[in-house]
């Protein structure tokens, strides 16, 4: 009597489904082409400043608060932005006239300072601005921001965010806040919209 072979379903080895290498790289690949989509659509950056515009030290004298330290590419991304026709806004739980004297420079009209509650300010400006929040986007850095980066179309992250702000972001900078993070952004997000930087005359 012949012995009974096996069946290939039998003998073969189980196969893992979503796990691996190539299963995570499709992942990535998916909250690229997302990321992409959602940054495509924003008509208006909201940029937190301490951490994001600068790099999160704060310079204080007997008097108080000396100085903030800013990066001109991000400036220049600012202007790239504003260039492009997308609104620009600054929202910050602090406030600071040197920030005020560094929004005039960028031709920046939004400036929302003291803001505790930052969802509750960004609610107001999606409102006064007529922009719907899937057309928004918010870079970020810290804890306080993460309400308002659940709420906008694009949320984004410098590199040296927090853990959890990072988890939350669409897109990360590789530049760290204060040091190009808002100029990568700006570009980022015009090469989604199909207007590279460079076709500005700029």
């Amino acid at each position: 009597m012949k012995p009974r072979r096996k069946s290939s379903a039998a003998s073969a080895p189980a196969r893992s489904v979503g796990r691996g290498p190539a299963s995570a790289l499709t992942r990535s690949v998916g909250r690229a082409a997302e990321a992409g989509l959602r940054a495509a659509r924003v008509r208006l950056v909201v940029l937190d400043v301490d951490g994001v515009l600068t790099d999160g030290r704060l310079y204080m004298s007997a008097g108080g608060e000396a100085l903030k330290v800013f990066d001109v590419r991000d400036g220049h991304g600012v202007r790239l932005l504003r260039e492009a026709g997308l609104g620009v806004a600054l929202l910050s739980s602090r406030a600071s006239a040197i920030v005020e004297r560094r929004a005039s420079e960028l031709d920046i009209d939004t400036v929302l300072q003291g803001e505790r509650d930052k969802l509750a300010a960004l609610e107001r400006l999606l409102a006064a601005s007529g922009v719907a929040a899937a057309e928004c986007a918010y870079m970020g850095d810290d804890w306080p921001d993460l309400p308002v980066m659940a709420r906008v179309g694009f949320a984004a992250a410098v590199g040296d965010a927090a853990p959890e702000v990072r988890r939350a972001a669409h897109w990360i900078a590789q530049a760290d806040g204060g040091r190009g993070a808002v100029r990568a952004l700006a570009e980022y997000v015009l090469r989604c919209r199909q207007r590279h930087p460079g076709q500005l005359g700029v």
